[in-house]
């Protein structure tokens, strides 16, 4: 007797069920789970990174992160309106920009700020400045990006309304279509957040104080110390999901609630 498509998509889901039952139950049997926990989730080690982990790494790796997002927000805000602005200059200067920043890694841009321009202008800028230079002008460019098809994503009759009311034309882009733009462009700026927590792992080649340390460096760290494995890069993982898995339902949350609208 043939088979119904939907007894045929039954059949097929079922499989993929017993497929992944039966790899699972491979891995469970060949795993080395002596070596698993003492080199990998060993729980003394485990107990011997709190409170430091805590304490210096993620609240460095946060403090990294806000600081590098508040300059990549300012100044992205400041090249989207340059880039749709009438006066052509400043469209070339901030298309300059976001194709330079978005397409140099953001290492280089880590060593151009930690050695180079401190050789080359005989200055001595911080850990933190630094980190907060780096971050945020790369993360400039993909912000800019972001609220430029943000900007240009409201309707052109919000921006004729405002005008009509007797707003100027800084007052109705301050007013009425920025905010706008940023209820329109909020998942792409929650994920923007996310990259860069993880770019600021780079700060890892600074010279730093154990005070400095962010998550990848301590971990890095960690797992210098005898016997230790590779039990402190686990939980220097753990601490990067404890910020970015809400940051990704934030972002989720943000991205139905859009779509919620747009089908109104």
């Amino acid at each position: 007797m043939a088979l119904s498509p939907r007894q045929k998509q039954n059949y097929w889901r079922y499989s993929q069920y017993a497929l992944l039952a039966l790899i699972t139950i491979v891995l469970v049997i060949v795993a080395d789970w002596g070596t698993l926990r003492d080199k990998v989730f060993n729980p003394d080690i485990i107990a011997h990174q709190f409170p430091g982990v805590i304490t210096v790494a993620l609240k460095n790796t946060l403090i990294y992160t806000a600081l590098g997002f508040v300059v990549g927000l300012s100044l992205g805000v400041l090249l989207a309106l340059m880039k749709i602005s009438s006066i052509a200059p400043y469209r070339w200067i901030s298309t300059l920009y976001i194709e330079l920043f978005r397409g140099l890694p953001a290492l280089l841009v880590f060593i151009a700020f930690g050695y180079g321009i401190p050789l080359a202008f005989g200055l001595r800028l911080n850990n933190y400045v630094t980190v907060m230079l780096a971050l945020g002008m790369v993360s400039a460019a993909y912000i800019g990006e972001v609220l430029r098809a943000g900007l240009e994503a409201v309707p052109k009759g919000q921006y004729e309304a405002a005008r009509s009311l007797g707003m100027g034309h800084s007052r109705a882009m301050m007013t009425v279509i920025i905010p706008q733009a940023f209820r329109i462009v909020l998942p792409p700026l929650t994920n923007e957040i996310i990259l860069l927590t993880k770019d600021s792992s780079l700060v890892y080649l600074l010279g730093m104080s154990v005070a400095q340390y962010e998550l990848t460096k301590f971990g890095r760290e960690g797992i210098s110390a005898s016997g230790a494995g590779l039990t402190p890069l686990v939980v220097a993982g753990a601490c990067y999901l404890i910020i970015t898995v809400p940051l990704g339902l934030l972002a989720r949350h943000f991205e139905k609630r859009a779509g919620a609208r747009s089908r109104k």
